[in-house]
Order: structure tokens, then C-alpha cells, then sequence
């Protein structure tokens, strides 16, 4: 199994920044696409942005150009830069990851854009 464990949530003005990160370990050998879900109180979950194993990155249309996925394989982590953010960014924000036989899930990490 593959556990999951995200940070760098908390509480930011309009038009300011975070990066959130996520740490894979376990059995991350097979891991290849990884990426981060959100959901909004009262909305559907949905996915911000997916990184693969070649870095290959794609991005949900409303944080096209405010949001990078990265990942460091050393480390086993990937990241979220958010930046620009909007108050509608406000979300618990969910670290994925894909092998062969499951999608793991993190516990998620609050995101509140307020002022």
C-alpha cells in the first residue's frame, strides 16, 4: 500500500501563495501518474492537476497559469505551487497517486482564501 501524507495548507489573502506538499511511502515503487484533488463545501470533488511519471502535467482550466505540479522523485514528494489565489480556491486539497491495482488518497489539507 501507498500512504500519503499532505502539508502547507492554512489560511491566505487574495493574490497570495501556497505550496502544498505530499510525501509517498510504502510501496511507491509502481507509482506512476500523481496529483491533486479539491472540494469545496457543497461541490463535487475535482481534480486541479495531474503530473506523470515522464512529467507530463495537465491542469484543471481555472488554475491554467496560477497553479505547477512538480514532483521530486528523490524525495518522493510532489508539490502544489499555488499562486494568485482566488477565494473560490478555498477547498480541502487531496494528494492522489497511481500504481497498477489502486489510487491512494492523502487525508487532505485545508485551503482557505480569505481576507
Amino acid at each position: 500500500q501507498v500512504q500519503l501524507v499532505e502539508s502547507g495548507g492554512g489560511l491566505v489573502q487574495p493574490g497570495g501563495s501556497l505550496r502544498l506538499s505530499c510525501v509517498a511511502s510504502g510501496n511507491i515503487f509502481n507509482i506512476y501518474n500523481m496529483g491533486w484533488y479539491r472540494q469545496a463545501p457543497g461541490k463535487q470533488r475535482e481534480l486541479v492537476a495531474t503530473i506523470t511519471s515522464g512529467d507530463s502535467t495537465n491542469y484543471l482550466d481555472s488554475v491554467k497559469g496560477r497553479f505547477t505540479i512538480s514532483r521530486d522523485n528523490a524525495k518522493n514528494t510532489v508539490y502544489l505551487q499555488m499562486d494568485s489565489l482566488k477565494p473560490e480556491d478555498t477547498a480541502v486539497y487531496y494528494c492522489v497517486a497511481d500504481d497498477p491495482s489502486r489510487r491512494s488518497w492523502g487525508q487532505g489539507t485545508q485551503v482557505t482564501v480569505s481576507s
